[in-house]
């Protein structure tokens, strides 16, 4: 029989830092006093870019080039445009709505700015990027790109025109998401009107957690506010939702990944010896080459 799931901790946004200039970002985890680093697996980092404006500037502000190895990236977008380019040759947009999911994997260069035409207008910047870690056997596979339109997601209309679950990644109700994954994971934006109710049932053992992109809900008849990690005990299935306002919640559920976790900077292996090799091939040109 299903059980409600409790909520473990509503997390309100860490203090903000920047990541090179252009992104400014609360991180949920890791992060020592709230989650230890299994804890979201197989979700390793939250880097959640809450709403801000951006004046207009001639030079897009980003990230200069940087090399992951051991993991994918995935950056959801919400307000604002992102360009990105690697040192495989691959380059793109990441539009408002759109999903960017990278297999950083054996090892990639990696730089990443505002869109020139956007940052030369500015305005409302909101974005989410997650490390998805990968398990052992596919660490050293080969880097790879799903760029993912919101017009591609998986989409779940709720009664009433009441709003609708995109599906990213996984399944909700039959209906699938486009993302393919390595370990099994549920993504999800839930967008609702005032007054929606939603059912979610996911996996008892799945590491499971809300982030609130817009509006406030109540979570199993707890109040979430704007901004707040919702983070759940592995002690059942379902979890109910009713938007008190307009609301947008972003759904991430996964099978944790049972495996030593070594991160170092970029990198996030499964001993200190695969970080060294990482730094060694990155410093001798084995992630290849990308101009800053």
């Amino acid at each position: 029989m299903n059980k409600q799931r409790s909520i473990e901790q509503i997390i309100p946004p860490p203090p903000a830092h920047m990541v090179g200039d252009g992104f400014r970002v609360h991180n949920f985890f890791p992060s020592t006093g709230r989650m230890n680093i299994q804890r979201m697996s197989p979700f390793f980092l939250l880097d959640y870019g809450a709403k801000i404006e951006f004046p207009p500037s001639d030079t897009p502000r980003g990230v200069g080039v940087h090399p992951h190895r051991g993991f994918e990236t995935v950056t959801i977008a919400y307000k604002g445009r992102v360009a990105h380019h690697d040192s495989a040759g691959n380059a793109g947009i990441i539009g408002e709505g759109d999903v960017q999911w990278m297999t950083a994997a054996s090892g990639i260069l990696h730089k990443e700015y505002h869109e020139a035409e956007w940052s030369k207008v500015g305005g409302e910047f909101q974005m989410v990027q997650l490390w998805v870690n990968l398990p052992a056997k596919f660490k050293m596979s080969n880097p790879k790109y799903q760029p993912i339109r919101r017009s591609e997601f998986g989409q779940f209309a709720l009664p009433d025109g009441n709003g609708v679950i995109e599906i990213i990644a996984g399944n909700f109700n039959n209906t699938n998401g486009p993302a393919t994954s390595f370990t099994p994971i549920e993504m999800y934006n839930a967008r609702l009107k005032k007054g929606a109710k939603v059912h979610f049932s996911l996996p008892q053992n799945y590491n499971t957690g809300f982030v609130i992109i817009e509006g406030s809900v109540t979570v199993n008849e707890r109040s979430v506010a704007t901004d707040h990690f919702v983070l759940f005990a592995n002690d059942g299935t379902d979890i109910y939702v009713e938007a008190t306002e307009d609301a947008i919640v972003l759904v991430l559920s996964g099978e944790p990944i049972q495996e030593p976790i070594v991160p170092y900077g970029p990198f996030v292996m499964n001993s200190k010896q695969e970080i060294v090799e990482a730094y060694d091939d990155w410093n001798s040109g084995k992630f290849g080459v990308l101009e800053d």
